[in-house]
């Protein structure tokens, strides 16, 4: 069992994803307003993660948003689906609504979905996440960190693969990243060229290079927030600092 606590430093799998013989790193950005995603572009990041609510966790963004940002951006923009913040374990129409989302991403030029459903026991939602990962094809998915509140780590990255999604955002079922950069590790191990592991929460510029380099992964996925608390009303703070992230890791290719 992979556990918060736990490590899997000896396992024999590839240190790095799929995407490890590529040059360079795929830098992420959460927000949840276009004027921030407009930010985080001009700051060099290389793929958005488009949402709202961010305080929640995240929610899905209305149509209007979604229009809007698909004008203003021109990088690849990942749209959160998830009906409401809270609970990862979704009622029926609950579920119907995210297949909803789904296609309205679809309409709306979205490059991808991000999403994870727990079932009522706690563990993925290996049936209906599948469901909704063949709905959104061909766009690929990312589940998200509802991964980080599964006991069971290893049990769970195995389901996540069986789900058919692209990549996993975690920190690692700590409470940012940093705080787990070991089991990011065993993790992106594990998980090989089978899925990509993407560590996110509580990266920046500051600790961006030993995240790279005690966790293998070649994405990584950060909202900023603990350095800018209010990217729209600040949007040249989050613009450096966003810039700042990407110089780092650009100084690691």
């Amino acid at each position: 069992m992979l556990s918060a606590s736990a490590s899997f430093s000896s396992a024999p799998f590839p240190l790095l994803s799929y995407r490890s013989m590529q040059t360079g790193y795929v830098l992420e950005i959460s927000v949840e307003s276009v004027e921030a995603a407009m930010a985080a572009e001009r700051g060099g990041a290389q793929r958005i993660e488009f949402c709202s609510n961010a305080r929640q966790g995240g929610t899905t963004p209305s149509d209007e948003l979604l229009s809007a940002v698909r004008a203003r951006v021109t990088l690849p923009i990942l749209s959160m689906v998830r009906p409401r913040g809270g609970t990862f374990f979704y009622t029926d129409g609950e579920f119907v609504a995210m297949k909803r989302e789904i296609e309205a991403a679809k309409k709306f030029r979205m490059d991808g979905i991000v999403l994870g459903l727990l079932g009522a026991n706690g563990h993925i939602d290996v049936e209906r996440s599948a469901q909704l990962v063949e709905q959104a094809r061909p766009l690929l998915v990312t589940y998200h960190r509802a991964f980080d509140e599964c006991s069971d780590l290893q049990k769970s990255l195995e389901d996540v693969i069986k789900t058919g999604a692209a990549r996993l955002l975690t920190s690692g079922g700590k409470r940012t990243a940093p705080e787990a950069l070991e089991l990011l590790g065993d993790l992106v191990r594990i998980a090989g060229h089978r899925l990509i592991v993407m560590p996110g929460s509580g990266l920046h510029a500051g600790n961006i290079l030993e995240t790279v380099k005690k966790t293998g992964a070649r994405e990584f996925h950060a909202g900023l927030s603990s350095l800018v608390p209010d990217p729209l009303n600040n949007l040249g703070a989050f613009e450096g600092e966003v810039r700042k992230l990407r110089a780092a890791l650009t100084s690691n290719d």
